[in-house]
């Protein structure tokens, strides 16, 4: 059984995994071992929600990585790894030098494709056992999605909507430098899977404002991709939305219509499914605790019981990160830049940015 070490106590690290933590270990106790979770802040902020332990996982705080290899085997330890992703890279490589393998990192995996190849590099170096935490490619709704999809008729386009107020958390000084870090990279993932691989070919980016106070960047992401075979992906994120939503969009060329709404909120794991298919629409309801289902996958991986799937390799992260960077710069008013990419083409020339209104 595995013991964890949650390297990041912020929202992700104390809010999303402490709690989900608890979960997973009530429903799968063979995976995780029947001991305090160990958690290490690099940050200066304090855990939201009271103090450790509060509603989740007993909680003990060790004040530095060091100090938390005395009471930790690496041997028998996952690490997550919650911090902002600017810092990851360092942060993977300081816990690999103490003997940790294995590893959860919150999307995305890096902030830039300078910040991928030093993951890459420690994984490489170390041999380290890395799964991304990806809920949306864990979800029932997209295994339910993709299922659909092999009696569909080809897709000519799948459209992901992800609404939210973060007012609070952006202008208070949050991690992500920019809105595409927030909700995208969830979507980024699914569009992977459904489509295969594209190019950014649109992207823009909002300010959040209220009153006199503004956030660059952080009101809202918008990005398109074109897919080889045809097919269009597009994300809309508004940060500034007073309506919670996480819908997909689904349209084939023989008129199927599929729209999938994934959970908003931690209390309540039920997504829902409305298919449109020769004129009939049915719908579907079902639980859909998607995090749980990540993080016991990667559990399950890391303990040798299931060998990597899609969802658990790299490739579909590491692509992830390098579309993210290519929708910053055209959001930017710049150009993608030509670089290639292992084992593919390189990235297309320059394609005219979309500024937000």
């Amino acid at each position: 059984m595995l013991r964890t070490l949650l390297l990041g106590l912020g929202r992700a690290g104390a809010g999303l995994h402490l709690p989900v933590l608890a979960r997973a270990r009530a429903t799968h106790p063979e995976l995780f071992a029947g001991r305090p979770v160990v958690g290490v802040d690099p940050g200066p902020r304090p855990l939201p929600g009271g103090p450790p332990g509060t509603g989740g996982d007993p909680l003990v705080i060790a004040d530095s990585l060091q100090r938390a290899r005395r009471c930790l085997d690496p041997d028998v330890t996952v690490v997550h790894l919650c911090t902002p992703p600017d810092v990851r890279a360092a942060l993977l490589e300081e816990a690999a030098q103490l003997g940790y393998r294995r590893f959860v990192v919150e999307k995305p995996l890096a902030a830039d494709r300078a910040a991928l190849r030093r993951v890459r590099e420690a994984v490489d170096r170390h041999g380290l056992r890395v799964e991304v935490v990806s809920p949306w490619l864990h979800s029932a709704l997209t295994d339910r999605i993709s299922a659909l999809l092999a009696t569909a008729g080809q897709v000519r386009s799948v459209s992901v909507t992800q609404d939210k107020a973060r007012f609070r958390r952006s202008l208070t000084g949050g991690t992500h430098r920019h809105a595409f870090e927030v909700e995208v990279p969830h979507a980024l993932g699914v569009l992977l899977r459904l489509l295969g691989d594209g190019e950014v070919c649109a992207a823009s980016w909002s300010d959040l404002r209220l009153g006199e106070r503004v956030v660059p960047h952080m009101g809202g992401a918008r990005l398109a991709l074109c897919h080889r075979g045809g097919a269009r992906g597009l994300v809309d994120c508004d940060l500034t939305s007073p309506v919670r939503r996480r819908r997909i969009t689904v349209d084939t060329a023989d008129g199927v219509r599929l729209i999938g709404h994934y959970p908003v909120a931690q209390d309540d794991d039920v997504a829902r499914l409305d298919m449109w298919r020769e004129g009939r629409r049915t719908r579907e309801l079902f639980e859909d605790d998607a995090l749980r289902r990540c993080l016991v996958a990667a559990y399950r991986r890391f303990a040798g019981d299931d060998p990597p799937g899609a969802a658990g390799c790299l490739g579909v992260h590491a692509r992830t990160v390098e579309l993210l960077e290519d929708a910053r710069h055209l959001a930017a008013g710049g150009t993608i830049p030509r670089l290639p990419r292992p084992g593919g083409p390189a990235a297309p020339g320059p394609l005219e940015a979309r500024r937000a209104g």
